[in-house]
Formats: structure tokens, sequence, C-alpha cells
């Protein structure tokens, strides 16, 4: 039996963005009434969406961190790339605000009783969503890499990890050299997950969270989903 999980956050008018994107703005193009009165009888409903490629549970693009002009776009990305095996390594004992360092991950692989494999997207549980979603603390207060744990990760060969926070390094400087580290080893990472509390002691299982197909993107939102077999 296969069990879908959504890591999905909801898109929504005014939803939190990184304050370097552009707001999340949703409002009704036409209502049944409206076009009802138009066609005279005929009813259709439409949103207009306008927002970043950055909004939402997103997928960056190596575009987005890497100033090479060659840097691939989010549509030139293999699909592959989207559709792997992953683990969940559970992180929610560290503080809010706090680095997460190769030791914890360590410890992490350990209590879990995984090895992260080649090709692999791995997911990173801090609990933030959960304690801090709709607060001024979801977008500040977050656990994140550092650059040496972002490459001891890169050196197992995956294609992406993925965090709840809008960020995969701490705001500021640790923030950038996660970005840098990377442009510098060739993978990629999600941001605004949620739901990883239902992933932790699973195992490997199967991930899948396509991009939009945006010409030139530097990211894209994705409907990021855990795949288990139960």
């Amino acid at each position: 039996m296969v069990k879908l999980i959504d890591l999905s956050r909801e898109l929504y008018h005014r939803a939190p963005t990184h304050p370097d994107h552009p707001p999340m703005v949703i409002n009704s193009w036409v209502t049944h009434e409206e076009r009802k009165k138009e066609t005279g009888g005929f009813s259709s409903t439409s949103m207009v969406l306008s927002m970043g490629d950055h909004a939402g549970t997103h997928v960056d693009a190596p575009r987005h961190f890497n100033a090479d002009p060659g840097a691939p776009g989010i549509g030139e990305l293999p699909l592959e790339h989207f559709y792997t095996e992953a683990v969940c390594l559970d992180l929610s004992r560290k503080p809010s605000a706090s680095d997460i360092t190769i030791a914890d991950l360590e410890a992490a692989c350990r209590a879990a009783d995984v090895d992260i494999q080649e090709g692999d997207t791995v997911f990173l549980y801090t609990g933030h969503h959960e304690r801090t979603f709709g607060t001024p603390a979801y977008l500040t207060d977050f656990p994140g890499l550092t650059r040496e744990s972002a490459e001891w990760i890169g050196r197992k060969g995956i294609v992406s990890f993925g965090v709840e926070a809008v960020s995969p390094g701490r705001p500021g400087e640790n923030n950038f050299e996660v970005h840098r580290v990377c442009a510098e080893m060739g993978f990629t990472h999600m941001e605004s997950l949620m739901n990883l509390e239902a992933l932790v002691g699973k195992g490997r299982f199967r991930f899948a969270g396509f991009p939009l197909k945006i010409r030139g993107g530097s990211g894209s939102p994705i409907r990021a989903v855990a795949i288990l077999e139960e």
C-alpha cells in the first residue's frame, strides 16, 4: 500500500515569503456572478497570481546562487533530480536560531539507522514550521546549516536537501555560505517544507517534487510529496 504525505505549504494571498523575494498576491480575476452576467448564464471563475519564483514550498535552481552565466535555470534541470530516493533526519532537538553541525547530522543518521547515498534527497526536520509558522519568528529564528555541515552533506553525492525554513542557513553569512556550497558542489535545496515530522523513523522512501518549467527561472514552487510503501 502506498501512502502519500504532502510536504508543501499552501499558497494564499500574503503568505509569508523571504524578505528578499516579492510578496505573494492572489486575487479574483472573474467570479461566477460576473461571468454569468457577461454570458447570460454560463458560469466560470478564475484567479490571478503574482509571486516570485521562490514562493511557498520551492526549489532553488543553480542560477539563483551561481553567478556563472551558464548556470542552469529551473527548466534545464533533469526531471530525475525531482523523483529520488530520500531520507529524513530528525534535528528537532536543535534550539531555535542554532547551527546544525556535522556532529548533529552524524548523530541523526545513527538515530534513524540510515546512510545518505549518492543521488538522495535529504530532509532536515527541525520542528521549525510547527513552532513558528504564522509568527514573525518563522522568517528569522530557524536552525540552519553551516558551510562545514553543508559540505558534509554534499560529499555524500546528494542531488538536493530540504528544510522547513525560508533559508538553508541562518540569516546572514551562514545562509550565503550554504548557498555558495551548493554552487561549488553542484547540488541544490528546497525551502519552506512542512509535515516532515511524518517522515521521522520511516527509513528510506521515495520523493517527488517537480518544478514548473519557467524559462530562465531561478527557482520554482513545487508540490513536494513523500511516497511511503506501507
